[in-house]
């Protein structure tokens, strides 16, 4: 256990799960063999459809729910254990604080529970409203709190304890654009302080503007994981609108790798030379061209592709030993 905790220690993996298993009753299989890894220092994005496993998987992440099987580290250690526990900040998704306590309190209440000192509590728990954008509301009730609202005061607790790695399970649920754009905010800025930030959402477009890396979890497996630029990067296509019908010269186009698509030419790839080639037929038939357009699929598009295509890994198996907490 010794050599394989100083090999972890020195990875530059914040969370590194393997063969992460769940089954819920006999036939619900949440998590097939899910691998995930997240690097130091940066966003991560967990995205899927509903009943992918997403929130299971964060859930067995903070403990909160025992996995049939698993093995990796969450911060160069076992899952469970509590030195590393500690140093973790948590958003579940639908939590509940006690509606009689004002934000002030519940924060004091969750520094408390992680033992951080009240010097350096009386310390935090202000500058953590006003990150978040709460002070107004510090000293009411948390039953007055919308959901917006609710959520804020929700990731003020998760940084209550100065976490090395963050989660959280849909952190804007409810807030409006301007506090999304708040949070994408402090996200950013955290991650520019060295803290690892693992982000489950399914708000594609908020996952693209902050995530460093993603994972698609498909059917409790993961199809794709990766930098957004190494999944996108072959989604480039070219479309090329032109006067005139293309019906006549359709064959032609496919010749050389295109094709028509309502009205216009679609070139896949980020090759060049075939749409000059495509372009100097188009003007040897005396075709005006409009517009020629190189166009990168976004995230969302990635996601739908994967559905579409139903990309799943075949199942890993499970490793044979059953999980182990540690507590030291």
């Amino acid at each position: 256990m010794t050599a394989q905790l100083a090999t972890t220690e020195i990875t530059n993996w914040g969370v590194d799960l393997i063969g992460v298993t769940k089954t819920y009753g006999k036939k619900i299989h949440a998590l097939r063999g899910v691998n995930i890894q997240v690097g130091r220092g940066e966003i991560f994005g967990l995205l899927g459809p509903n009943g992918a496993g997403k929130s299971t998987l964060v859930k067995i992440m903070m403990t909160v729910v025992r996995p049939d099987a698993a093995l990796g580290t969450v911060l160069g250690r076992p899952l469970g254990n509590r030195k590393k526990l500690a140093v973790i900040g948590y958003l579940p998704e639908n939590h509940r604080f006690p509606a009689y306590l004002t934000g002030m309190q519940l924060l004091d209440y969750y520094g408390r529970l992680a033992k951080v000192p009240s010097k350096l509590r009386r310390k935090r728990i202000p500058m953590l409203l006003d990150r978040v954008g709460m002070t107004r509301w510090a000293d009411t009730r948390i039953s007055k709190y919308s959901k917006g609202m609710m959520q804020r005061l929700g990731l003020a607790q998760a940084l209550i304890n100065d976490p090395e790695l963050l989660v959280l399970d849909e952190p804007t649920d409810g807030v409006d654009p301007l506090g999304r754009r708040d949070i994408r905010e402090l996200l950013l800025e955290l991650r520019d302080q060295g803290k690892t930030v693992f982000l489950n959402s399914h708000l594609l477009s908020e996952l693209e503007m902050v995530c460093d890396r993603v994972a698609i979890l498909v059917d409790g497996l993961v199809a794709r994981q990766g930098t957004l630029s190494e999944l996108t990067d072959h989604t480039v296509e070219y479309r090329i609108t032109v006067q005139g019908d293309l019906t006549v010269i359709s064959d032609e186009i496919q010749k050389l790798d295109g094709r028509v698509v309502d009205g216009r030419i679609i070139i896949e790839g980020d090759d060049t030379e075939r749409v000059n080639r495509i372009i100097d037929l188009l003007r040897s038939r005396n075709m005006a061209i409009e517009s020629v357009e190189p166009h990168r699929f976004s995230l969302e598009d990635v996601f739908v592709d994967t559905l579409g295509r139903g990309d799943s890994p075949p199942p890993i198996r499970p490793p044979s030993a059953r999980p182990v907490r540690e507590d030291s």
